[in-house]
């Protein structure tokens, strides 16, 4: 097994990569919103940011919840 054949802990096996390239595929983000009108696409963009920006503050809360543990 070369160097870039070696996968991490978890990523499975070889019928594993075989199913998800042959059959599953990667994910992809380019035109996720296929079909429906201009002002659909620009919301789905919207509601995504909005679910990172969720994603963002509770990585920070959580931080700043540790680091506060830690201080006292």
């Amino acid at each position: 097994m070369t160097a870039e054949e070696k996968k991490a802990p978890g990523e499975g096996g070889r019928l594993l990569g075989w199913v998800f390239r042959n059959l599953a595929g990667p994910a992809t983000v380019e035109n996720a919103v296929q079909g429906g009108s201009q002002q659909q696409r620009d919301l789905w963009k919207q509601d995504l940011e909005r679910r990172k920006q969720w994603s963002r503050e509770q990585r920070e809360r959580k931080r700043a919840e540790r680091e506060a543990r830690r201080s006292h």
